[in-house]
């Protein structure tokens, strides 16, 4: 008993190593860009336009586009990603067809993003003629978040009893009456997790959206889906390799808006999460 416990401490002894060692340097990070961004951070800073070759002035359509960007792959990628997962949980058979799919789909989430800013340079803005747009932008986002999202929502409806089926399906209700009203409703917080980390990554990502939609310089908002946008972290990008004399405050502040921004995600998320899990019954 002794040695099985000394074991056990050990055990949670390394894991908390690792665990410290992993997220230690992580708040220094973000600590450091803090203190050398906080400063720089004013009303002006977050609603002007950029000025003076983005020497000076704020990130104001960088921002609405980082956002615009975000709100765009969630109205292509939750309905196809969430119809997907309720298809491969709910409808599918289980047969090597739909196991390989599955194994794709869980593929796909590693590949890296350069790829899909690629696809989407070749599908989007040539072929199908979109140019370099903020519709071009979102459908490639889009197509990156899908794997996690389908990935999620899968296993938050397996998660769900099979009783809930069962007992709906034996009162009389249809499949989809029983998808809709017993198996998604409790299957929200997994499904909003998973869409929240993937629309996260979106709002980072900095190779897609060279390709597809992201402008150099554009200090005005886009007019159409059609338009070009300024977005946070290629901006980011720019300002701290492509443009030189910049100050390197502004480059910290942009960077500290960009984390804000997906820390803002995240505890939306999490408030709703909470609230979903509030109605769970077992």
């Amino acid at each position: 008993m002794n040695g099985a416990r000394i074991r056990q401490h050990i055990a949670f002894s390394v894991l908390g190593v690792v665990t410290l060692a992993i997220v230690v340097p992580i708040l220094l990070v973000i600590l450091y860009i803090v203190l050398n961004g906080a400063g720089t951070i004013t009303w002006e800073f977050l609603t002007a336009a950029p000025r003076q070759g983005m020497k000076a002035g704020g990130i104001f359509p960088a921002i609405v586009g980082t956002i615009l960007l975000v709100v765009g792959t969630m109205l292509f990628s939750l309905p196809l990603g969430v119809l997907s997962a309720v298809y491969l949980v709910e409808y599918a058979q289980d047969n090597l067809f739909t196991r390989l799919i599955k194994l794709s789909v869980v593929n796909l989430s590693g590949i890296p993003s350069i790829v899909y800013g690629l696809f989407g340079f070749t599908a989007f803005v040539l072929f199908l003629h979109l140019g370099t747009s903020l519709l071009a932008g979102s459908l490639t986002l889009a197509i990156m978040s899908l794997p996690v999202i389908i990935t999620a929502a899968k296993e938050a409806l397996e998660a769900v009893p099979f009783t809930y089926r069962e007992i709906s399906l034996s009162l009389g209700a249809t499949k989809w009456q029983t998808v809709r009203y017993c198996v998604l409703p409790y299957a929200i917080p997994g499904i909003l997790t998973g869409t929240v980390l993937s629309l996260s990554r979106a709002a980072g990502e900095t190779a897609p959206i060279l390709f597809t939609v992201a402008a150099f310089y554009l200090p005005r908002l886009p007019r159409s889906i059609f338009d070009q946008v300024m977005a946070l972290p290629y901006h980011l990008y720019v300002i701290s390799t492509q443009v030189p004399n910049i100050p390197l405050e502004l480059s910290f502040a942009t960077a500290l808006v960009l984390v804000g921004l997906v820390f803002l995600m995240n505890l939306v998320s999490i408030f709703l999460r909470a609230h979903y899990r509030k109605k769970r019954l077992w």
